[in-house]
């Protein structure tokens, strides 16, 4: 089957190189409606998009990362830009994730705590396993150095963002209801279930909106992180930046949907966000108690919309790379839940109704995948 669109794009890049030919080589893309590819030329690379404009908010990509490079951080070079067709070619940041360096260095704090384990008296053991958890702190603080210039984008630029307001956290939560628990678990809530619910969702959406509002990357993860070759973090797929609560860019990446951290550790580095913040903000007035109640609270809301987005995505969108990490975010949503007495009924909604639907759904489609390949 042709794809028009990819024509299109290739004719475009053409044109705007001056060149006869362009060979595009997909890459994996994220959650929403964009496609990506890479191509080299004359020894460089570029990553060209297709971002049709009817589904994606093309203008607030070109506004956020204009604001973003103006602070000095990290974000790809726009080098060519059609927005009327939705085509944009860009700064190639490479292939490495924070996510998988991270994920390299847990590794090897497995195999050093092994080798640990088998060798006591070798006194450099412990040293280098110290070193690895030193590194894995350091990388996430390096991560969190840059969102003070993240969250202050928002004073010249006001204009520019969306409110992270009462309807628009409303719509997100609407997600979890529709799309998990009625989709996904075929869960229906009755009349009173229904205003149980809405009435966990209120609290959390007053602890976002009482909290200081700044400029807020909305997926500031793993992902979305690059670690570049000449040193430092790339920041990418920025464009649903928001003017919301300070704390939800933190826990977007401490309480990370593909990369779950201890409590020893989230409580580190949250503390080492919280000294940043205040001292920018000057925000010494606000007690330790508080800070952790807008970081779980928000963190809780983050993943109800997300355990709802991983389920759209898969019915709606057809990706179904996303169905496989709804159990953690259900994890957290089940930890969080339980420690604040306001959120009872919705603690109990995902242990006695939700994690059962998610579990007896999850085995029959492993049998059903079992039954499958003994059949091959």
């Amino acid at each position: 089957m042709v794809n028009l669109r990819l024509e299109v794009l290739q004719q475009w890049l053409c044109e705007n190189f001056s060149v006869d030919a362009i060979k595009l080589f997909p890459i994996t893309g994220d959650a929403g409606f964009r496609c990506y590819y890479r191509f080299n030329l004359e020894e460089q690379t570029f990553i060209a998009v297709d971002a049709p404009p009817e589904k994606s908010n093309n203008a607030a990509f070109v506004a956020v990362q204009k604001m973003l490079n103006k602070k000095g951080l990290h974000v790809p070079k726009i080098i060519a830009l059609n927005l009327e067709k939705g085509f944009l070619c860009l700064s190639d940041f490479g292939d490495k994730l924070f996510l998988d360096t991270i994920a390299e260095v847990e590794t090897n704090n497995e195999l050093g705590t092994a080798k640990k384990a088998k060798v006591l008296e070798f006194k450099g053991r412990n040293a280098s396993v110290a070193t690895n958890k030193e590194s894995l702190i350091s990388l996430y603080q390096q991560a969190i150095d840059l969102l003070p210039l993240v969250a202050s984008s928002l004073i010249e630029n006001e204009e520019i963002l969306p409110d992270f307001d009462l309807p628009f956290i409303k719509t997100e939560l609407s997600i979890f209801n529709e799309w998990l628990l009625q989709k996904h678990l075929n869960i229906h809530l009755n009349e009173v279930e229904v205003i149980a619910l809405e009435q966990c969702f209120n609290f959390l959406v007053v602890n976002a909106l009482e909290q200081p509002q700044v400029c807020m990357h909305r997926d500031y993860h793993s992902r979305n992180l690059m670690m570049l070759v000449e040193g430092g973090l790339g920041i990418i797929d920025f464009q649903d930046a928001v003017k919301g609560p300070i704390t939800y860019d933190v826990v977007s990446l401490l309480r990370d949907c593909y990369q779950e951290l201890s409590d020893e550790k989230i409580s580190q580095l949250f503390n080492y966000f919280t000294q940043l913040m205040s001292s920018h903000y000057q925000l010494d007035h606000i007690t330790k108690q508080q800070w952790r109640k807008w970081f779980d609270l928000t963190g809780l809301q983050r993943h109800i919309k997300i355990a709802g987005i991983f389920s759209r995505l898969y019915y709606r969108d057809n990706k179904d790379g996303y169905i496989k990490d709804i159990p953690l975010a259900l994890k957290y949503i089940l930890k969080i839940s339980e420690q604040y007495p306001e959120l009872s009924s919705l603690h109990q909604l995902i242990k006695s109704r939700v994690i059962p639907a998610l579990a007896l759904k999850e085995n029959k489609a492993n049998s059903k995948k079992l039954h499958s390949e003994l059949a091959n």
